[in-house]
C-alpha cells in the first residue's frame, strides 16, 4: 500500500489555511505552487506555503487524519503549525 502524507499549506500572510492529503507530497506541493488547477481553492487564494505535514505508513491512515484536521476549528490547525514550525517557515526547502 501507498504511503501517505496530511499537509497544511497557508497563504503569504499566514491568513488562509488549506488541509490536504497525498501519496506524493513533492509533486503535489509543486502542483500548488504553480496553481496546476486554476480554479482550486489554493490557486484562488495562493495558498502554497507549505507550513505542516504528517507522514504516514497508508494513504488511508492519512485520509483518516485529514478528515480529523478538517472537522477541527482554525485554533487547534494553528496550534499544531506552531508547535512544530514557530516561525511558520514554508518546509519546501526541506525537500531539497
Amino acid at each position: 500500500m501507498k504511503p501517505g502524507y496530511v499537509y497544511i499549506l497557508a497563504n503569504k500572510n499566514n491568513t488562509t489555511l488549506y488541509v490536504g492529503v497525498t501519496s506524493n507530497l513533492v509533486r503535489r506541493i509543486q502542483q500548488h505552487k504553480t496553481k496546476y488547477y486554476k480554479k482550486s481553492f489554493s490557486a484562488r487564494y495562493n495558498v502554497d506555503k507549505l507550513v505542516y505535514y504528517e507522514v504516514f505508513q497508508r494513504i488511508g491512515e492519512a485520509i483518516g487524519r485529514e478528515k480529523q484536521l478538517k472537522a477541527g476549528n482554525r485554533a487547534r490547525k494553528v496550534a499544531l503549525i506552531e508547535q512544530e514550525n514557530p516561525e511558520w517557515r514554508d518546509l519546501t526547502d526541506c525537500f531539497g
